[in-house]
């Protein structure tokens, strides 16, 4: 299965947005699965404020994994990381609009009203798969374009 079919698969089976990423791009660098869905919990549903998207926060922390070297202490150290997001958080904004879940969704989850309105229209099963797998699909073209 890929890591864009396991994310989706993930999330369509109850795991948050940033699990069902972070666990996909996570677990084939190193963090093992319980450890990388604990992580990531607290950050779906743009960290429960319907700001940043939690598709996008996952992708950051496997961004994190991927390209942070030594102990990313220094500045020195985070500065691959740094350019990672940058690029990431750009086109993912490019692709998608946003990397507001708010904005991305097109109400406040973080509000009653607001998630009421995402039920009805069926946004977690679909506006948010899509961002999920359109997360993973472009983490998946950074990492290939590195390897060329």
């Amino acid at each position: 299965m890929s890591a864009i079919q396991e994310a989706s698969r993930l999330l369509l089976s109850g795991y948050a947005c940033s699990q069902a990423v972070f666990v996909a791009c996570g677990e084939p660098l190193g963090v093992p699965r319980e450890l990388a869905l604990r992580i990531s919990s607290g950050f779906a549903g743009g960290m429960r404020t319907a700001s940043t998207c939690g598709a996008v926060t996952g992708a950051i922390m496997a961004l994190g994994m991927r390209y942070g070297d030594g102990e990313c202490a220094t500045g020195a150290e985070r500065a691959r990381v740094y350019k990672a997001v940058r690029e990431f958080s750009e086109e993912f904004r490019r692709r998608h609009g946003s990397l507001l879940c708010r904005e991305l969704l097109g109400c406040d989850t973080s509000t009653p009203e607001g998630r009421s309105r995402a039920n009805e229209l069926n946004l977690f099963e679909t506006r948010c798969v899509a961002l999920v797998e359109g997360a993973v699909a472009l983490l998946e073209e950074m990492e290939n374009r590195e390897a060329l």
